[in-house]
């Protein structure tokens, strides 16, 4: 990993912090098939994070913005506790393969730990070969037995 790479939470985000943050979420959404909409990505965001659904990592070399993360904190019912949820985890390509995918999984799983998470879930395509080997490799293993599924609703009105 780069010695240089600073992986900081967002928690009550500036509208500077937002609009940069916006930039790099939207190449995400594109990255993953979406039409660009970075004043979309920077309303979604602000919601989000602002109104406390979503927490958000950000990896940063000397001041420059090179990755995030994104994270739910979800109820664990049966166990009477809370679990996180890694929803998004994106570097531009030019960063991939740098170590900052796994600072800002090492980050995210230290604040879980402090948090008293009973544990740290993600979920990604089947396909994507280098999510998977960085997951694995930093200790998430496959769920045997359980079954995703969704239902579209239509959007609202």
């Amino acid at each position: 990993m780069d010695a240089s790479v600073v992986v900081t939470a967002i928690e009550s985000p500036t509208g500077d912090q937002i609009a940069q943050l916006a930039v790099l979420f939207d190449d995400y959404r594109v990255h993953h098939g979406e039409l660009p909409d970075i004043a979309q990505s920077s309303a979604w965001l602000q919601e989000n994070i602002g109104g406390g659904a979503l927490n958000v990592f950000v990896a940063k070399i000397d001041g420059d913005l090179v990755g995030f993360a994104t994270i739910v904190r979800t109820p664990a019912s049966l166990r009477l506790g809370h679990y996180w949820q890694i929803r998004d985890l994106f570097v531009p390509p030019r960063w991939r393969r740098t170590g900052i995918a796994r600072a800002l999984l090492a980050r995210v799983r230290q604040e879980a730990e402090a948090a008293g998470a009973l544990r740290l879930a993600l979920q990604t395509e089947e396909d994507n070969a280098a999510a998977l080997r960085l997951y694995r490799t930093s200790g998430f293993v496959e769920v045997e037995g359980l079954n995703s599924l969704v239902m579209s609703l239509p959007p609202a009105t």
